[in-house]
């Protein structure tokens, strides 16, 4: 509507001009209309011209005006330079003596020459970026790079421990179309995705009230961006123009943004990195929560979800034990823990085991399995 507004005053204004200038010719010529009506047809004409050229081309880009504007100034320096050329030739050699001739072919020469510069500049536009005054700038970012969040990192809630904890100084970034598929998978008619966007804008209304968390909701939208398919090509593209670094759980987008050049931190990656790294021969606590795949094998997890494969604690299900560790595999579906029973925990007791197995408990060094001591129950 303010744009409407403007091309309105636009009108106006160019109308009155035009018929100020008319009038005035007309008093001063006094009864010669036909240069009256030869004004006002040419300015009509610019002004229908102008207004096709702004209302049909909606989407225009900074880069593309700078583009034209550098390719025309290219193209008039070199017509300027050439149509010296052309007098000196035309002094030579006798030629060109009708002045309207020279004019003409001045005239075609600019138009060409222009043309052919605009057309190049257009083409070759990523090329010629250093070029001053076709240049683009970059944003400089005060302090640390932005975090950009996908879709899939809000909703695993681990992104807003992880900021809390202050380990990435810096502010995080959600971009207008990311919070718009979160409220999408939340209104969704399948229960599990419903819950599953419900907590991501549960998480988000977390990050936003931490003291510690700088939470911005980016508004803004830019042609190249709303032009791309699909949310990750948006953020791939967003995480580009705003100079950051891109945060998911999805590995396949991982991928992408490792092979377009985008700065990426994938939360699994991270947590995998983050996982306590068990050596031979040292000792730790777990508790048994279900039996093995092989004969007298117990499995425990740690509170990272490290699974751990414990030797002859097949009969140990409820009870916290000592394993003396033998081994660690590291697979795509995580870490393995493989190692001994050495003996019950010190606080573990026979009626430990009525209140049955399956919750996660933790783990402690232990300096030597002998500390350890057995309650009977």
């Amino acid at each position: 509507m303010l744009l409407w507004l403007f091309r309105g005053i636009f009108v106006i204004i160019v109308v009155s001009v035009l018929v100020v200038n008319a009038a005035s010719k007309v008093l001063s010529d006094g009864a010669n209309s036909a240069s009256w009506w030869t004004v006002m047809i040419s300015g009509l004409g610019l002004i229908v011209f102008f207004l096709l050229l702004d209302i049909l081309t909606p989407k225009r880009k900074l880069t593309a005006l700078a583009g034209v504007f550098f390719g025309l100034l290219v193209g008039m320096l070199i017509t300027a330079v050439l149509a010296l050329a052309v007098d000196m030739i035309g002094e030579t050699y006798g030629i060109l003596q009708v002045p309207q001739a020279n004019l003409a072919i001045k005239w075609m020469l600019g138009v060409c020459i222009c043309y052919f510069t605009i057309s190049i500049v257009m083409r070759t536009k990523d090329d010629f970026r250093f070029v001053v005054p076709y240049v683009v700038f970059s944003k400089q970012t005060k302090g640390s790079r932005p975090l950009v969040l996908d879709t899939s990192a809000i909703v695993d809630g681990r992104i807003a421990d992880l900021c809390e904890s202050r380990l990435f100084d810096a502010p995080v970034v959600v971009p207008r179309f990311v919070l718009n598929e979160l409220q999408l998978i939340a209104d969704s008619a399948d229960k599990l995705k419903r819950n599953r966007g419900r907590r991501g804008l549960d998480v988000l209304k977390k990050m936003q009230a931490s003291p510690t968390i700088d939470v911005e909701i980016d508004e803004t939208s830019a042609a190249e961006i709303e032009e791309a398919k699909g949310v990750d090509q948006k953020l791939l593209l967003f995480t580009k123009v705003r100079n950051g670094r891109l945060v998911t759980t999805d590995y396949n987008l991982t991928k992408v943004a490792q092979v377009r050049g985008v700065d990426v931190i994938n939360i699994n990656d991270l947590a995998n990195s983050l996982k306590v790294v068990a050596l031979p021969g040292e000792t730790m606590r777990v508790r048994i929560v279900k039996p093995g795949e092989e004969a007298d094998q117990g499995i425990g997890y740690l509170d990272d979800g490290t699974m751990i494969v414990v030797e002859g604690a097949r009969s140990k299900i409820g009870r916290d034990v000592i394993l003396s560790v033998t081994s660690s595999l590291q697979t795509s579906a995580g870490k393995m823990i493989f190692g001994k029973f050495e003996s019950f925990a010190a606080q573990d007791s026979s009626g430990d085991s009525q209140s049955g197995g399956g919750r996660r408990s933790g783990f402690r060094r232990s300096a030597s399995p002998s500390t350890t001591t057995t309650q009977s129950g």
